[in-house]
């Protein structure tokens, strides 16, 4: 292959990578999925086959799971996280949305989502709301009803609410897939070894140990 096609190659690979790495375009006006199909899997994307279209209703489109909140866990976070296995009507439309409520002095642990943005929207409440971009500074502070503030795909963000009344927090995604990696429960609820924590965080393995229990994946609660 000449040098020129070879440039060429590595360039159209390039903008397959990047086109792959957000959610596809959809290539019709909706795509409810059809149960009876189950999941297609690929190393990329899961995707759930539509019915036909004939076959859609205005229910489809309606969710209704969020008008209370959900249970609360024992840092007063209590979240429903809407995606189209639960709510149809946004199959293939490259967006998901959460209902969190945060209880007084609740929190949202520092976390961040690999493959979407979010949009927050405090419905009620005053929550101080930050995030920490790629050169470790954060912009934080408290934002009120009515207002909104942007995390960034892939940066760390977080949430307190430091009113005096519970807080009810909607987020948008702008990935029907956005995942989500807890900071805490990545770091020692994983199997990274514990030498390598102890030098990179300055503790001691029996620290170490204390930490890797209190964020057992298997016992954690966000």
């Amino acid at each position: 292959m000449s040098p020129t096609l070879t440039l060429l190659f590595v360039i159209f690979c390039l903008l397959c990578a990047m086109t792959l790495a957000s959610d596809p375009d959809p290539v019709q006006d909706y795509c409810i999925p059809n149960p009876k199909l189950g999941v297609i899997k690929t190393p990329l994307h899961t995707f759930l086959p539509c019915k036909n279209s004939s076959e859609a209703t205005t229910d489809d489109f309606v969710f209704s799971g969020m008008k209370v909140a959900g249970n609360f866990t024992d840092t007063g976070l209590a979240a429903i996280s809407v995606n189209p296995t639960i709510f149809p009507g946004i199959n293939t439309l490259g967006m998901s949305f959460v209902r969190a409520d945060l209880n007084v002095g609740g929190i949202n642990p520092p976390h961040f989502h690999p493959r979407a943005t979010e949009i927050s929207h405090i419905v009620q409440g005053s929550v101080y709301s930050g995030f920490v971009d790629s050169t470790n500074r954060v912009f934080a502070r408290v934002i009120e009803q009515g207002e909104v503030m942007v995390f960034p795909r892939g940066l760390v963000h977080f949430q307190m609410n430091v009113g005096k009344k519970p807080a009810t927090i909607f987020g948008s995604f702008n990935s029907q897939n956005p995942g989500m990696q807890k900071i805490p429960s990545a770091i020692f609820g994983s199997g990274i070894n514990d030498q390598l924590l102890e030098k990179a965080f300055g503790l001691s393995s029996k620290q170490i140990g204390t930490m890797r229990r209190r964020f057992d994946p298997r016992r954690v609660r966000f």
